[in-house]
């Protein structure tokens, strides 16, 4: 399960010096993927030496998706598992790994739910052999990947508020935003999709840059579709919007 972030290139390419050709990285293309990140993917396969594969699916025929509940990441989770499985089967693979981290078992990780239950049929090594995604960066620095420091990337639906139905029109608005940004120079951040307003989080290094930047960031977000642009005074913190749910 390869989606070219930190975690799944260790894994790849770990399992590409055991295993030479008789290993293979699959990609899920999924609609709400990040700017940049499949052709990242296709990148750091080819940097690895890996045999590579991409898989289109469509994350909106997925029950459960597009209605955006905190469980949403557990329905999602499980249909590209189940794609894996599929994939798999038709290229004569017996095992299937993935590489979620024992770092991210922590806080509101629905999708977990997903691995445990199909635990018989996944193999999850950093897991099994508690590794933490520091380690996982320490060993991508060892191995000289370009990724050893990339930023963790979700999908984008998670710039959305639980509860608010995703659509391909906040998708397409979301991922703009965000490229607007990262072409700017950004390189931690998030844009959190509330309707008429853009909530822009950024390290807290970065939020003089922010200020001394904000024409250009307001006009770009307006033309976009947005009414409103905040600067969230907080900073950048993965997974934000789960704040809503401890609370």
């Amino acid at each position: 399960a390869f989606s070219g972030g930190v975690d799944s290139s260790v894994l790849a390419a770990l399992a590409c010096e055991a295993l030479g050709d008789h290993a293979l990285a699959v990609t899920i293309n999924m609609y709400s993927l990040p700017a940049g990140e499949l052709q990242m993917a296709k990148g750091v396969a080819r940097e690895i030496g890996i045999r590579h594969k991409v898989v289109d699916f469509d994350e909106f025929n997925v029950p459960g998706f597009v209605e955006n509940s905190p469980d949403r990441c557990y329905h999602c989770k499980r249909a590209i598992l189940e794609t894996l499985f599929r994939v798999a089967e038709e290229a004569g693979y017996e095992v299937v790994i993935e590489g979620t981290n024992i770092t991210e078992t922590r806080g509101h990780r629905p999708g977990m739910q997903a691995v445990a239950e199909m635990a018989d049929r996944v193999m999850s090594p950093f897991l099994q052999f508690s590794v933490t995604r520091e380690e996982i960066r320490q060993m991508a620095g060892h191995m000289g990947l370009s990724v050893a420091r990339k930023p963790s990337s979700p999908c984008l639906a998670s710039r959305v508020p639980y509860g608010k139905k995703i659509t391909s029109e906040i998708i397409a608005r979301v991922r703009s935003a965000e490229e607007y940004l990262s072409n700017m120079g950004f390189t931690q951040f998030r844009i959190r999709d509330h309707g008429d307003v853009a909530r822009i989080e950024v390290k807290p290094s970065d939020l003089p840059v922010v200020l001394q930047r904000k024409d250009d960031i307001v006009n770009e977000l307006k033309r976009l579709g947005f009414h409103y642009v905040a600067l969230d005074l907080e900073g950048f913190r993965s997974g934000s919007l789960d704040e809503t749910i401890s609370r």
